[in-house]
């Protein structure tokens, strides 16, 4: 991979859901893409906050950027997205997978919204497997990756992969399976997909849980995870990851912020509208995930 094909990544961690907002920029034309935006959200005050978002704004004008896309990678069931926010902020046109209309049509019957329209349109662009675009003058591919989500795909930007959930640092393993739509047989193959891409490759994930307390890190290469990830470098199967990797879901307690993130994110990051009052109201579906472990 050539320098030209190259883009400069700048992260910036999220604290509050470890999470990692990414601008992939070309150093030729300082055109660029902002991935994966966090809107801040307090869940036991209700307050909302952009100061996430606006980093990424301070960020482009200092560098004399220009904002070409607003990129997610999935729903996000950790985080609220800050998509509609920066798109209202910058004019750029949003996109995500196509297959978010089936994580919509899920999700709206959870919510009991009969009206809501799963038809993908929040978004200006959604993307197939396959589709190609550009950051500046360098070229970018889809790779449709579920098993984490329905709806997750791989923004490979030059010779840089943005996996979000898919992959974590290779000591932090692979993405749970068990949301709704989620299956860790595709997972599995979404993984092997994108470890086939070239072993220098980089890999940048969407969030780090610090294993062992180490400072957040969320660059890798594609060799770096084939040979040290902890989940995929020592399970040689499908059948055997596919054994860890329902075993350790059935351990893991909801993420807090699931079923306060989806109905926004579903709605391509937008907020429920004012009610009479003013205020607006999250929708929470009691009993949704009455097996899933407390702690």
């Amino acid at each position: 991979m050539s320098a030209a094909t190259a883009p400069d990544v700048t992260a910036f961690f999220e604290e509050r859901t470890s999470s990692v907002q990414y601008i992939a920029a070309d150093p030729a034309t300082g055109k660029c893409a902002l991935i994966d935006p966090v809107l801040d959200f307090d869940e036991k005050s209700g307050a909302i906050g952009t100061g996430s978002a606006d980093a990424l704004l301070h960020f482009v004008e200092r560098e004399g950027l220009a904002i070409e896309w607003i990129l997610d990678t999935h729903p996000h069931a950790d985080h609220l997205s800050a998509a509609s926010y920066l798109k209202h902020r910058t004019g750029a046109p949003t996109a995500i997978g196509e297959k978010v209309v089936e994580v919509q049509r899920l999700w709206k019957d959870i919510y009991n919204w009969p009206d809501f329209p799963a038809d993908g349109s929040q978004w200006d662009r959604l993307f197939a497997e396959g589709d190609t675009f550009s950051i500046g003058t360098i070229p970018a591919r889809i790779l449709f990756s579920p098993g984490h989500t329905l709806a997750s795909i791989t923004y490979v930007i030059g010779d840089a992969a943005f996996v979000h959930d898919t992959l974590f640092m290779p000591d932090g393993g692979t993405a749970r399976a068990d949301f709704p739509g989620g299956d860790a047989k595709r997972l599995w193959r979404s993984i092997q997909e994108i470890l086939a891409l070239p072993d220098k490759t980089r890999i940048f994930t969407g969030h780090d849980y610090q294993p062992g307390g180490r400072e957040p890190r969320w660059e890798s290469t594609v060799a770096e995870q084939r040979a040290r990830n902890i989940h995929i470098s020592r399970c040689d199967t499908e059948e055997a990851f596919v054994k860890m990797r329902e075993a350790r879901d059935r351990t893991l307690p909801m993420p807090k912020l699931i079923l306060h993130a989806l109905q926004v994110n579903i709605n391509g990051g937008r907020l429920p509208e004012p009610e009479a009052n003013g205020r607006r109201y999250l929708k929470f579906p009691l009993g949704t995930f009455e097996d899933a472990s407390w702690d």
